[in-house]
């Protein structure tokens, strides 16, 4: 047995895989963000210890037996955040997460202070990496950076507390801005430009070797051995690409989660930085892959449900039923509650509704939602294809997969084929137990026994005249963007 957890923005989710890997079980629990600030999100790292014993006492009653006999545990994970500890292994402060923005200006400090950041890191210095945390934490919080003795990602603090290791690997390194991406290890000079050595850094190994073992008293905590091996495991996009079988050249998916994401295997490093491509290792050696990220995805319908007091299913179900006029004419939305990475690299960019009316009820509002995500989602594809990456079919995963309306509305609007899988919501949680496997497990071409694509549930193929009337609303939508009110310097008060 393997287990695969995934610490989440909103949630900890776990799985239990067996030796062919079929999913046995899985339990969940929320999270909450802390705002204290604008444009701030922080998390206190013991909700994600608290959060991950409740969900594995959940999941051990589903299937007692069978938990018990876990062989490893692999390790999935929200990345870029900041968990920041003194020589003592204490937690310094709460840890700043990926959708924070108050290190903008120290963005174009560290590109200043290191010139070949694009080439070494493959992406641009944007305030969801870690590595700009840092420069802010050291101009506004110098005292806890003088304390600090590791920084770790947040999957790695879990690691920490589970086998006593401060142990990365390089698909959550690279979204750091400290890893030199092609070699797949630290880069001297970009921690120097943080003022950082390597001795603030965790080691690294590959996802699928092992980190660690259980600490025996976790063991005994969870009723395991403490033989049992803790793996590398993964970002949370590169884990969601082992568990959706995405794992050679030309393999990709799109993430319908909190954030959206567009991820697209490569068998190289192959840096677009200019386009706000991410550019970041895999969780599988040798292997790269190009993203592109929009902040806010299926949190934007979250987001409108709460506003008008409705549950997602019955707006989805209202959607479904408005008439092609009704399309036609419904306000466009820009998906941006929380600026914007891919392609615009943007955190002052803000949400729209254009072109309401009295005619417009709140159905015709959540299409525009669900329409201005997709469309967020072309202007990424977009960015790839400048890139030169091309695709003609992507796997759907993420909360936002399970509506097939939503899901034939990305086909169209990308004009590609989308498919979704069977067990695709548990998203980086089973990558994260393929992971656990895959370092338990020394068989030749291993990666392909356990990485396969999971059964295909439906698949969307694009409509030619549904993609075409997209077309000209995405064209309206990029003219929105264009068009926008700049907001810059007002802002940056707020962030300090």
């Amino acid at each position: 047995m393997y287990l695969g957890i995934d610490l989440g923005t909103s949630e900890v989710k776990v799985v239990l895989m067996d030796q062919a890997g079929n999913l046995l079980a899985d339990a969940a629990s929320a999270l909450n963000v802390s705002r204290p600030q604008p444009r701030w999100s922080e998390q206190d790292p013991e909700q994600w210890w608290q959060a991950t014993g409740d969900s594995i006492a959940k999941l051990r009653a589903k299937a007692p037996q069978q938990f018990g006999e876990v062989r490893a545990i692999g390790l999935s994970g929200q990345m870029h955040g900041a968990v920041v500890l003194d020589a003592a292994d204490k937690v310094l402060r709460p840890a700043i997460l990926w959708n924070d923005l108050r290190s903008i200006s120290q963005c174009a400090e560290l590109t200043a202070r290191a010139p070949q950041l694009h080439q070494i890191a493959g992406n641009l210095a944007m305030p969801g990496f870690t590595a700009p945390k840092l420069l802010w934490l050291a101009r506004h919080e110098p005292e806890i950076f003088a304390a600090m003795a590791t920084v770790l990602l947040p999957k790695d603090w879990l690691r920490l507390l589970l086998t006593g290791h401060k142990v990365s690997e390089p698909s959550d390194a690279a979204g750091t801005l400290w890893l030199d991406v092609a070699k797949r290890d630290w880069s001297d000079e970009l921690l120097a430009a943080t003022g950082m050595r390597r001795a603030h850094m965790p080691r690294l190994v590959e996802g699928g070797e092992s980190s660690g073992t259980l600490l025996p008293e976790v063991a005994k905590a969870w009723g395991l051995s403490p033989k049992v091996i803790v793996a590398g495991g993964g970002g949370d996009g590169a884990a969601s690409a082992v568990g959706i079988g995405a794992v050679n050249p030309g393999d990709g998916f799109i993430s319908l989660g909190t954030s959206g994401v567009l991820f697209v295997v490569n068998d190289r490093f192959r840096p677009n930085p200019a386009q706000a491509v991410h550019a970041f290792c895999h969780a599988l050696p040798g292997r790269w892959h190009q993203m592109s990220v929009m902040l806010s995805a299926a949190s934007c319908l979250r987001w409108f449900c709460r506003l008008v007091s409705v549950d997602e299913a019955t707006l989805l179900n209202e959607i479904a039923a408005l008439s092609p006029a009704e399309l036609e004419n419904a306000p466009l939305f820009l998906p941006y509650l929380s600026g914007e990475r891919t392609p615009h690299n943007d955190p002052y960019a803000q949400g729209i509704f254009h072109g309401l009316s009295h005619a417009h009820g709140r159905a015709a509002l959540g299409y525009a939602v669900i329409e201005g995500v997709s469309f967020g989602m072309a202007d990424g594809l977009h960015a790839l294809h400048t890139a030169g990456t091309e695709v003609t079919e992507l796997s759907l995963v993420g909360g936002g997969s399970r509506s097939p309306y939503w899901a034939q509305l990305i086909a169209d609007a990308l004009n590609v084929k989308m498919v979704t899988h069977i067990g695709s919501e548990t998203g980086g949680a089973l990558g994260a137990a393929r992971l656990a496997w895959l370092a338990a497990n020394d068989q030749p071409s291993k990666e392909a026994i356990i990485c396969a694509k999971p059964p295909q549930r439906e698949a969307f193929t694009p409509n030619p005249l549904r993609h075409a009337a997209l077309q000209l609303r995405l064209e309206a939508y990029r003219e929105i963007y264009r068009c926008r009110p700049q907001r810059t310097a007002d802002l940056d008060q707020d962030l300090h």
